[in-house]
Protein backbone atom coordinates (compact mmCIF):
# COMPACT_ATOMS: atom_id res chain seq x y z
CA UNK A 1 0.00 0.00 0.00
CA UNK A 2 1.29 3.34 -0.79
CA UNK A 3 1.92 6.23 1.70
CA UNK A 4 1.67 8.54 -0.45
CA UNK A 5 -0.21 11.71 0.98
CA UNK A 6 -3.45 12.42 -0.15
CA UNK A 7 -3.47 15.28 -2.44
CA UNK A 8 -6.06 18.31 -1.97
CA UNK A 9 -8.61 18.85 -5.18
CA UNK A 10 -8.52 15.21 -6.48
CA UNK A 11 -11.07 13.42 -4.18
CA UNK A 12 -12.94 14.38 -0.87
CA UNK A 13 -15.65 13.36 1.40
CA UNK A 14 -18.37 15.26 1.80
CA UNK A 15 -19.46 16.09 5.47
CA UNK A 16 -22.10 18.15 5.61
CA UNK A 17 -25.12 18.09 3.65
CA UNK A 18 -25.55 21.07 1.04
CA UNK A 19 -28.77 23.44 1.99
CA UNK A 20 -31.67 23.14 -0.53
CA UNK A 21 -31.31 25.06 -3.70
CA UNK A 22 -34.31 26.62 -6.07
CA UNK A 23 -34.53 24.98 -9.00
CA UNK A 24 -33.77 26.12 -12.28
CA UNK A 25 -35.31 29.42 -13.90
CA UNK A 26 -36.50 27.87 -16.80
CA UNK A 27 -38.53 24.84 -15.28
CA UNK A 28 -40.36 27.22 -13.02
CA UNK A 29 -42.86 30.12 -13.45
CA UNK A 30 -44.33 31.67 -16.56
CA UNK A 31 -41.27 30.69 -18.48
CA UNK A 32 -41.22 27.20 -18.03
CA UNK A 33 -45.41 26.75 -18.51
CA UNK A 34 -44.68 28.67 -22.29
CA UNK A 35 -42.07 26.57 -22.82
CA UNK A 36 -44.11 23.40 -21.63
CA UNK A 37 -47.61 23.90 -23.22
CA UNK A 38 -47.02 26.56 -26.04
CA UNK A 39 -43.89 26.21 -27.67
CA UNK A 40 -42.82 22.61 -26.84
CA UNK A 41 -41.83 22.15 -30.45
CA UNK A 42 -42.16 23.17 -33.67
CA UNK A 43 -45.50 22.56 -34.69
CA UNK A 44 -46.83 23.61 -31.62
CA UNK A 45 -45.03 26.95 -32.21
CA UNK A 46 -46.62 27.82 -35.07
CA UNK A 47 -49.71 26.30 -33.74
CA UNK A 48 -50.07 28.80 -30.93
CA UNK A 49 -48.92 31.47 -33.77
CA UNK A 50 -51.50 31.16 -35.63
CA UNK A 51 -54.08 31.08 -32.34
CA UNK A 52 -52.44 34.16 -31.15
CA UNK A 53 -52.99 36.02 -34.72
CA UNK A 54 -56.93 35.21 -34.45
CA UNK A 55 -56.79 35.95 -31.41
CA UNK A 56 -55.61 39.90 -32.51
CA UNK A 57 -57.85 39.63 -35.60
CA UNK A 58 -60.95 38.90 -33.50
CA UNK A 59 -60.82 40.18 -29.98
CA UNK A 60 -60.11 44.05 -30.80
CA UNK A 61 -62.68 44.99 -33.18
CA UNK A 62 -65.24 42.82 -31.13
CA UNK A 63 -64.03 44.89 -27.70
CA UNK A 64 -64.11 48.04 -29.95
CA UNK A 65 -68.06 47.08 -31.09
CA UNK A 66 -69.13 46.15 -27.53
CA UNK A 67 -67.27 48.63 -25.09
CA UNK A 68 -65.64 51.22 -26.93
CA UNK A 69 -67.60 52.34 -29.02
CA UNK A 70 -71.34 51.51 -27.96
CA UNK A 71 -73.89 53.73 -26.76
CA UNK A 72 -75.29 52.69 -23.33
CA UNK A 73 -78.13 55.38 -22.98
CA UNK A 74 -80.57 56.71 -25.62
CA UNK A 75 -84.52 56.92 -25.97
CA UNK A 76 -84.91 55.77 -29.59
CA UNK A 77 -82.84 54.89 -32.84
CA UNK A 78 -81.49 58.58 -32.95
CA UNK A 79 -78.75 57.52 -30.36
CA UNK A 80 -78.00 54.80 -32.47
CA UNK A 81 -78.07 55.82 -36.09
CA UNK A 82 -75.39 58.27 -37.68
CA UNK A 83 -75.97 61.37 -39.07
CA UNK A 84 -76.63 60.66 -42.33
CA UNK A 85 -79.09 57.75 -41.26
CA UNK A 86 -80.93 60.37 -39.34
CA UNK A 87 -79.10 60.35 -36.27
CA UNK A 88 -76.79 61.60 -33.51
CA UNK A 89 -73.64 59.81 -33.89
CA UNK A 90 -70.71 60.56 -36.74
CA UNK A 91 -70.90 59.15 -40.50
CA UNK A 92 -68.43 56.16 -39.68
CA UNK A 93 -69.63 54.85 -36.96
CA UNK A 94 -70.16 51.52 -35.57
CA UNK A 95 -71.22 50.38 -31.80
CA UNK A 96 -73.44 48.54 -30.24
CA UNK A 97 -77.01 49.96 -29.03
CA UNK A 98 -77.21 48.60 -25.32
CA UNK A 99 -79.41 51.45 -25.38
CA UNK A 100 -81.74 49.24 -27.24
CA UNK A 101 -81.57 46.72 -25.16
CA UNK A 102 -81.93 48.36 -21.89
CA UNK A 103 -85.51 49.34 -23.14
CA UNK A 104 -86.36 45.83 -24.02
CA UNK A 105 -84.81 44.21 -21.04
CA UNK A 106 -88.72 43.68 -19.53
CA UNK A 107 -89.66 42.20 -23.27
CA UNK A 108 -87.09 40.00 -23.19
CA UNK A 109 -87.31 38.55 -19.51
CA UNK A 110 -91.33 38.08 -19.42
CA UNK A 111 -92.55 38.56 -22.68
CA UNK A 112 -96.13 40.09 -22.75
CA UNK A 113 -96.80 38.94 -19.00
CA UNK A 114 -98.78 41.48 -17.78
CA UNK A 115 -96.51 44.36 -15.58
CA UNK A 116 -98.48 44.42 -12.66
CA UNK A 117 -98.06 40.78 -12.29
CA UNK A 118 -94.70 40.72 -13.02
CA UNK A 119 -93.74 39.88 -9.10
CA UNK A 120 -95.26 36.12 -9.43
CA UNK A 121 -92.51 35.47 -12.03
CA UNK A 122 -89.96 37.15 -9.74
CA UNK A 123 -91.27 35.33 -6.57
CA UNK A 124 -90.82 31.45 -8.43
CA UNK A 125 -87.34 33.07 -9.50
CA UNK A 126 -86.32 33.67 -6.01
CA UNK A 127 -88.11 30.57 -4.92
CA UNK A 128 -85.56 28.86 -7.52
CA UNK A 129 -82.35 29.74 -7.26
CA UNK A 130 -82.98 29.85 -3.24
CA UNK A 131 -83.85 26.45 -3.21
CA UNK A 132 -81.51 25.13 -6.03
CA UNK A 133 -78.04 26.90 -4.71
CA UNK A 134 -78.09 25.05 -1.51
CA UNK A 135 -79.08 22.00 -3.16
CA UNK A 136 -75.95 21.90 -5.39
CA UNK A 137 -73.74 23.00 -2.57
CA UNK A 138 -72.91 19.37 -1.08
CA UNK A 139 -72.27 20.57 2.31
CA UNK A 140 -75.32 22.53 2.36
CA UNK A 141 -77.60 21.02 5.17
CA UNK A 142 -81.27 20.01 5.34
CA UNK A 143 -80.92 18.55 2.04
CA UNK A 144 -83.78 16.03 2.30
CA UNK A 145 -85.98 19.03 3.05
CA UNK A 146 -84.79 21.08 0.12
CA UNK A 147 -85.22 18.04 -2.64
CA UNK A 148 -88.56 17.99 -0.69
CA UNK A 149 -88.87 21.64 -1.81
CA UNK A 150 -87.80 21.41 -4.97
CA UNK A 151 -89.72 18.39 -6.37
CA UNK A 152 -92.94 19.05 -5.08
CA UNK A 153 -93.71 22.62 -3.29
CA UNK A 154 -91.65 24.44 -5.77
CA UNK A 155 -93.59 22.80 -9.06
CA UNK A 156 -96.85 23.65 -7.36
CA UNK A 157 -96.07 27.08 -6.35
CA UNK A 158 -94.60 27.78 -9.69
CA UNK A 159 -97.79 26.49 -11.87
CA UNK A 160 -100.25 28.51 -9.38
CA UNK A 161 -98.12 31.70 -9.09
CA UNK A 162 -97.18 31.90 -13.06
CA UNK A 163 -100.76 30.86 -14.51
CA UNK A 164 -103.15 32.13 -11.74
CA UNK A 165 -104.45 28.61 -10.15
CA UNK A 166 -108.02 27.60 -9.84
CA UNK A 167 -108.36 25.15 -12.66
CA UNK A 168 -110.93 22.91 -13.48
CA UNK A 169 -109.75 19.45 -12.47
CA UNK A 170 -112.94 17.64 -12.65
CA UNK A 171 -112.43 16.11 -15.64
CA UNK A 172 -108.86 14.86 -14.25
CA UNK A 173 -110.56 12.16 -11.51
CA UNK A 174 -111.24 9.70 -14.59
CA UNK A 175 -107.99 9.72 -16.29
CA UNK A 176 -106.37 9.14 -12.66
CA UNK A 177 -108.51 6.22 -11.77
CA UNK A 178 -107.58 4.52 -15.06
CA UNK A 179 -103.56 5.64 -13.94
CA UNK A 180 -104.26 4.10 -10.74
CA UNK A 181 -105.45 0.63 -12.15
CA UNK A 182 -102.72 0.47 -14.83
CA UNK A 183 -100.17 0.81 -11.86
CA UNK A 184 -101.25 -1.40 -9.53
CA UNK A 185 -101.52 -4.12 -12.47
CA UNK A 186 -97.95 -3.36 -13.00
CA UNK A 187 -97.14 -3.39 -9.35
CA UNK A 188 -99.00 -7.11 -9.12
CA UNK A 189 -97.47 -8.28 -12.85
CA UNK A 190 -93.81 -7.20 -11.61
CA UNK A 191 -94.46 -8.41 -8.27
CA UNK A 192 -95.64 -12.19 -10.06
CA UNK A 193 -92.40 -12.39 -12.37
CA UNK A 194 -89.61 -11.49 -9.80
CA UNK A 195 -91.66 -13.55 -6.71
CA UNK A 196 -91.39 -10.41 -4.35
CA UNK A 197 -94.00 -9.29 -1.99
CA UNK A 198 -96.33 -6.80 -3.62
CA UNK A 199 -97.22 -4.99 -0.29
CA UNK A 200 -94.77 -2.48 -0.83
CA UNK A 201 -95.27 -1.01 -4.03
CA UNK A 202 -99.28 -1.17 -3.68
CA UNK A 203 -98.27 1.25 -0.57
CA UNK A 204 -95.94 3.47 -2.67
CA UNK A 205 -99.03 3.66 -5.26
CA UNK A 206 -101.18 4.56 -2.53
CA UNK A 207 -99.45 7.22 -1.10
CA UNK A 208 -98.56 8.27 -4.81
CA UNK A 209 -102.69 8.35 -5.23
CA UNK A 210 -102.91 10.52 -1.61
CA UNK A 211 -100.80 13.10 -2.59
CA UNK A 212 -102.37 13.26 -6.02
CA UNK A 213 -105.70 14.25 -4.30
CA UNK A 214 -104.32 16.60 -2.38
CA UNK A 215 -102.81 18.43 -5.60
CA UNK A 216 -106.01 18.10 -7.47
CA UNK A 217 -107.55 20.00 -4.13
CA UNK A 218 -104.59 22.70 -4.09
CA UNK A 219 -105.34 23.66 -8.40
CA UNK A 220 -108.80 23.47 -7.57
CA UNK A 221 -108.45 26.03 -4.54
CA UNK A 222 -109.17 29.63 -6.05
CA UNK A 223 -106.00 31.69 -4.86
CA UNK A 224 -107.31 34.92 -6.10
CA UNK A 225 -105.00 35.65 -8.66
CA UNK A 226 -105.44 37.14 -11.99
CA UNK A 227 -105.31 34.44 -14.94
CA UNK A 228 -102.42 35.10 -17.06
CA UNK A 229 -102.93 32.43 -20.01
CA UNK A 230 -99.67 30.97 -21.48
CA UNK A 231 -100.09 32.80 -24.61
CA UNK A 232 -99.10 35.78 -22.65
CA UNK A 233 -95.44 34.24 -21.45
CA UNK A 234 -92.39 34.86 -23.19
CA UNK A 235 -88.84 35.94 -22.92
CA UNK A 236 -86.55 34.27 -20.74
CA UNK A 237 -89.58 32.84 -18.80
CA UNK A 238 -90.30 30.34 -21.63
CA UNK A 239 -86.95 29.15 -22.27
CA UNK A 240 -86.40 28.58 -18.22
CA UNK A 241 -89.74 26.82 -18.33
CA UNK A 242 -89.52 24.67 -20.97
CA UNK A 243 -86.16 23.69 -20.44
CA UNK A 244 -86.32 23.44 -16.64
CA UNK A 245 -89.03 20.90 -17.38
CA UNK A 246 -87.36 18.98 -20.00
CA UNK A 247 -84.23 18.62 -17.64
CA UNK A 248 -86.73 17.71 -15.00
CA UNK A 249 -88.14 15.03 -16.82
CA UNK A 250 -85.56 13.73 -18.99
CA UNK A 251 -83.19 12.47 -16.08
CA UNK A 252 -86.02 10.00 -14.22
CA UNK A 253 -87.43 9.17 -17.23
CA UNK A 254 -84.71 8.55 -19.12
CA UNK A 255 -82.87 5.95 -16.17
CA UNK A 256 -86.15 4.58 -16.61
CA UNK A 257 -85.84 3.68 -20.10
CA UNK A 258 -82.51 2.72 -19.77
CA UNK A 259 -83.16 0.32 -16.91
CA UNK A 260 -86.52 -0.95 -19.73
CA UNK A 261 -84.03 -1.54 -22.38
CA UNK A 262 -81.56 -4.19 -20.57
CA UNK A 263 -84.82 -5.46 -18.63
CA UNK A 264 -84.94 -9.36 -18.98
CA UNK A 265 -88.31 -9.04 -19.83
CA UNK A 266 -88.91 -9.33 -23.72
CA UNK A 267 -92.17 -6.63 -23.77
CA UNK A 268 -90.62 -4.37 -21.23
CA UNK A 269 -87.52 -4.43 -23.41
CA UNK A 270 -88.94 -4.16 -26.85
CA UNK A 271 -91.24 -1.28 -25.45
CA UNK A 272 -88.35 0.62 -23.89
CA UNK A 273 -86.16 0.18 -27.81
CA UNK A 274 -88.99 1.36 -29.79
CA UNK A 275 -89.47 4.45 -27.95
CA UNK A 276 -86.08 5.26 -27.49
CA UNK A 277 -85.62 4.40 -31.32
CA UNK A 278 -88.43 6.32 -32.59
CA UNK A 279 -88.18 9.94 -30.54
CA UNK A 280 -84.12 9.51 -31.79
CA UNK A 281 -84.58 9.42 -35.37
CA UNK A 282 -87.40 12.27 -35.11
CA UNK A 283 -85.82 16.10 -35.25
CA UNK A 284 -86.69 18.17 -32.45
CA UNK A 285 -88.41 20.62 -34.59
CA UNK A 286 -90.63 18.03 -35.68
CA UNK A 287 -91.91 16.73 -32.89
CA UNK A 288 -92.78 20.56 -32.03
CA UNK A 289 -94.56 20.89 -35.30
CA UNK A 290 -96.69 18.14 -34.93
CA UNK A 291 -97.34 18.70 -31.38
CA UNK A 292 -98.40 22.01 -32.32
CA UNK A 293 -100.21 21.46 -35.54
CA UNK A 294 -100.79 17.71 -36.03
CA UNK A 295 -101.89 16.30 -32.38
CA UNK A 296 -104.94 18.37 -32.11
CA UNK A 297 -106.61 16.90 -35.23
CA UNK A 298 -106.54 13.35 -33.50
CA UNK A 299 -108.11 14.82 -30.39
CA UNK A 300 -112.00 14.16 -29.90
CA UNK A 301 -113.97 17.09 -30.57
CA UNK A 302 -113.66 20.13 -28.23
CA UNK A 303 -110.63 18.53 -26.44
CA UNK A 304 -107.58 20.84 -26.38
CA UNK A 305 -104.25 21.43 -25.06
CA UNK A 306 -102.47 24.40 -24.04
CA UNK A 307 -99.70 24.66 -26.93
CA UNK A 308 -97.15 25.42 -24.53
CA UNK A 309 -98.04 21.97 -22.49
CA UNK A 310 -98.08 20.19 -25.52
CA UNK A 311 -94.46 21.52 -26.50
CA UNK A 312 -93.39 20.55 -22.89
CA UNK A 313 -94.54 16.97 -23.44
CA UNK A 314 -92.81 17.00 -26.69
CA UNK A 315 -89.28 18.39 -25.08
CA UNK A 316 -89.64 16.32 -22.06
CA UNK A 317 -90.44 12.61 -24.30
CA UNK A 318 -87.53 13.97 -27.39
CA UNK A 319 -84.77 14.59 -24.51
CA UNK A 320 -85.95 11.05 -22.54
CA UNK A 321 -84.75 9.29 -25.73
CA UNK A 322 -81.49 10.49 -25.59
CA UNK A 323 -80.52 10.40 -21.99
CA UNK A 324 -82.16 6.70 -21.55
CA UNK A 325 -78.54 6.47 -24.40
CA UNK A 326 -76.57 7.97 -22.20
CA UNK A 327 -77.44 6.35 -18.80
CA UNK A 328 -77.49 2.81 -20.34
CA UNK A 329 -74.04 3.64 -21.77
CA UNK A 330 -72.71 3.85 -18.43
CA UNK A 331 -74.46 1.10 -17.09
CA UNK A 332 -72.65 -0.88 -19.80
CA UNK A 333 -69.35 0.26 -18.65
CA UNK A 334 -69.43 -1.37 -15.42
CA UNK A 335 -67.93 -4.88 -15.12
CA UNK A 336 -69.83 -7.48 -14.48
CA UNK A 337 -67.79 -8.40 -10.99
CA UNK A 338 -70.18 -5.41 -9.82
CA UNK A 339 -73.24 -7.14 -10.20
CA UNK A 340 -72.26 -10.85 -9.41
CA UNK A 341 -70.61 -8.98 -6.04
CA UNK A 342 -74.14 -7.54 -5.65
CA UNK A 343 -76.16 -10.49 -5.97
CA UNK A 344 -73.23 -12.16 -3.50
CA UNK A 345 -74.57 -10.10 -1.11
CA UNK A 346 -78.14 -10.78 -1.65
CA UNK A 347 -79.65 -7.77 -2.86
CA UNK A 348 -83.14 -7.62 -5.51
CA UNK A 349 -82.90 -6.30 -8.26
CA UNK A 350 -84.00 -2.73 -7.07
CA UNK A 351 -81.30 -2.73 -4.33
CA UNK A 352 -78.91 -3.24 -6.76
CA UNK A 353 -79.82 -1.11 -9.04
CA UNK A 354 -80.30 1.60 -6.53
CA UNK A 355 -77.57 1.66 -4.21
CA UNK A 356 -74.81 -0.07 -6.06
CA UNK A 357 -75.21 0.03 -10.26
CA UNK A 358 -76.70 3.75 -10.87
CA UNK A 359 -74.36 5.31 -8.91
CA UNK A 360 -71.41 4.42 -10.44
CA UNK A 361 -73.44 4.31 -13.67
CA UNK A 362 -74.74 7.73 -13.18
CA UNK A 363 -71.09 9.17 -12.13
CA UNK A 364 -69.28 7.44 -14.96
CA UNK A 365 -71.79 9.71 -17.46
CA UNK A 366 -71.87 13.21 -15.90
CA UNK A 367 -70.95 14.67 -18.75
CA UNK A 368 -72.84 13.16 -21.31
CA UNK A 369 -75.82 14.19 -18.76
CA UNK A 370 -74.92 17.63 -18.45
CA UNK A 371 -74.11 17.89 -22.10
CA UNK A 372 -77.64 16.77 -23.20
CA UNK A 373 -78.68 19.33 -20.41
CA UNK A 374 -76.95 22.16 -22.14
CA UNK A 375 -77.95 20.70 -25.72
CA UNK A 376 -81.58 21.09 -24.30
CA UNK A 377 -81.60 24.28 -23.19
CA UNK A 378 -80.47 25.57 -26.76
CA UNK A 379 -82.47 23.90 -28.25
CA UNK A 380 -85.99 25.25 -26.48
CA UNK A 381 -84.95 28.19 -29.29
CA UNK A 382 -87.13 25.65 -31.81
CA UNK A 383 -90.16 27.04 -30.19
CA UNK A 384 -90.49 29.70 -31.91
CA UNK A 385 -91.89 27.80 -34.96
CA UNK A 386 -94.99 27.07 -33.44
CA UNK A 387 -95.38 30.58 -32.17
CA UNK A 388 -94.26 30.20 -28.56
CA UNK A 389 -91.59 33.41 -28.13
CA UNK A 390 -88.61 32.49 -25.97
CA UNK A 391 -85.84 34.48 -25.32
CA UNK A 392 -84.44 34.02 -28.90
CA UNK A 393 -88.04 34.84 -29.99
CA UNK A 394 -88.67 37.94 -28.27
CA UNK A 395 -85.33 39.65 -29.46
CA UNK A 396 -86.07 38.74 -32.93
CA UNK A 397 -89.83 40.20 -32.51
CA UNK A 398 -88.15 43.02 -31.28
CA UNK A 399 -86.73 44.15 -34.59
CA UNK A 400 -89.56 44.80 -35.88
CA UNK A 401 -90.35 48.24 -33.84
CA UNK A 402 -89.17 51.03 -35.98
CA UNK A 403 -88.44 53.39 -33.12
CA UNK A 404 -85.16 51.25 -32.14
CA UNK A 405 -84.64 50.05 -35.73
CA UNK A 406 -81.01 50.74 -37.23
CA UNK A 407 -78.17 49.00 -38.55
CA UNK A 408 -76.43 47.65 -35.27
CA UNK A 409 -79.83 46.86 -33.48
CA UNK A 410 -80.03 43.20 -35.19
CA UNK A 411 -76.03 42.12 -33.98
CA UNK A 412 -76.69 43.95 -30.76
CA UNK A 413 -79.52 42.11 -29.67
CA UNK A 414 -77.34 38.50 -31.17
CA UNK A 415 -74.56 39.49 -28.65
CA UNK A 416 -76.60 39.69 -26.17
CA UNK A 417 -78.50 36.68 -26.39
CA UNK A 418 -75.01 34.78 -26.53
CA UNK A 419 -73.78 36.45 -23.51
CA UNK A 420 -76.92 35.19 -21.80
CA UNK A 421 -76.45 31.64 -23.10
CA UNK A 422 -73.45 31.22 -22.39
CA UNK A 423 -73.54 32.11 -18.96
CA UNK A 424 -76.43 29.37 -18.44
CA UNK A 425 -74.33 26.92 -20.55
CA UNK A 426 -70.88 27.66 -18.83
CA UNK A 427 -72.38 27.58 -15.48
CA UNK A 428 -73.93 24.01 -16.20
CA UNK A 429 -70.32 22.92 -17.19
CA UNK A 430 -68.10 24.55 -14.86
CA UNK A 431 -70.64 22.61 -12.47
CA UNK A 432 -70.76 19.34 -14.31
CA UNK A 433 -66.85 19.50 -13.71
CA UNK A 434 -66.97 20.41 -9.85
CA UNK A 435 -68.86 17.20 -9.51
CA UNK A 436 -66.52 14.77 -11.78
CA UNK A 437 -63.97 16.15 -9.68
CA UNK A 438 -65.31 15.90 -6.12
CA UNK A 439 -66.40 12.20 -6.98
CA UNK A 440 -63.51 10.93 -9.16
CA UNK A 441 -62.14 9.29 -5.49
CA UNK A 442 -61.23 5.88 -7.62
CA UNK A 443 -57.43 6.65 -7.99
CA UNK A 444 -56.93 8.55 -4.57
CA UNK A 445 -54.62 7.57 -2.37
Amino acid sequence: MSDRPHTAGIAYVRHDMLSEQPAPSTSRGIVAWLRESLFSSIPYTLLTLLCLYILYVIIPPMVEFLFTDAVWTGADRAACATQAQGGMQPDGWFGACWAYVGAYTNQFVYGRYPDAEQWRVNVVAVMFFGGLVPLLIPAAPFKRENIVFMAIVFPVATLILLTGGHFAVGGLYVPLLIAAVLVLAVVFAFAKLSESDPMPGLRSAGLLFVALAVLLFILGFDFGLRPVGTSRWGGLLVTMVIALTGIVASLPIGIALALGRRSAMPIVRFASIVFIEFWRGVPLITVLFMSSVMLPLFLPEGVSFDKLLRALIGVALFSSAYMAEVVRGGIQALPKGQYEGAMALGLNWTQMMRKIILPQALKLVIPGIVNSFIALFKDTTLVLIIGLFDFLGQIQSSYSDPAWSSPVQSLTGYFFAAFIYFIFCFSMSRYSQFMERKLDTGHKR
